[in-house]
């Protein structure tokens, strides 16, 4: 007796699996990250495109008084103009940052280091994309920055981006949220006590 199952009717070997599943959501943050990091990506480039034709750096746009104000500048430094003169040791520890995240990408198995790996990524790809084609050249271009507030260095969307990124990495970490799904920690006892809303993960 022939028990293969009829054409069209899902066999034993078509059932989905706890690692199907599992896979479809990793490929899904994967490409959630890609689009985050392309979004802050254009708008970085688009913003800078427009500052570096449209202000002069020796004649700031008021926004709102001199609290915020649109100021051209050239950094050779870090984000908000820190270690100014080190550019081609940034460059090459942004492209690790690109590298890393990268690699750990393939494994995501939470939403919110997604969010946060992507605008990490794209914010480092605008300004490394500043450091390999502005002035004075490759791996010491200087960052187009243009956002002044307050008595904050001047910065971009880029370095906003990575900040953002950054703080959200550090508070999931610190709350238990791992970057595979996994939970340790406050998350852990939050979940154990039944406090979670839905099969939703941070």
């Amino acid at each position: 007796m022939n028990d293969a199952a009829p054409d069209g009717a899902p066999g034993a070997g078509d059932t989905p699996t706890a690692t199907d599943a599992a896979r479809g959501r990793s490929r899904g943050l994967l490409v959630g990250l890609i689009l985050i990091a392309v979004v802050v990506y254009l708008a970085d480039l688009a913003t800078k495109t427009l500052a570096v034709h449209h202000l002069d750096p020796s004649d700031p746009v008021e926004v709102i008084g001199d609290f915020a104000t649109l100021h051209l500048v050239r950094n050779s430094g870090a984000a908000f103009s820190m270690a100014t003169g080190y550019t081609w040791i940034l460059t090459i520890i942004a492209l690790i940052v690109v590298v890393v995240i990268i690699r750990f990408s393939r494994r995501l198995g939470s939403t919110g280091w997604t969010i946060g790996l992507g605008l990490v990524l794209g914010g480092a790809l605008g300004n490394l994309t500043d450091r390999f084609f502005r002035e004075p050249g490759p791996l010491r271009g200087h960052v187009v920055d243009f956002i002044s507030v307050g008595s904050w260095p001047v910065f971009n969307v880029a370095d906003s981006a990575v900040v953002c990124g950054a703080v959200l990495l550090v508070v999931l970490t610190l709350l238990g949220y791992d970057y595979d799904g996994s939970r340790s920690g406050w998350a852990a006892r939050r979940a154990g006590a039944g406090d979670e809303e839905g099969e939703s993960d941070a």
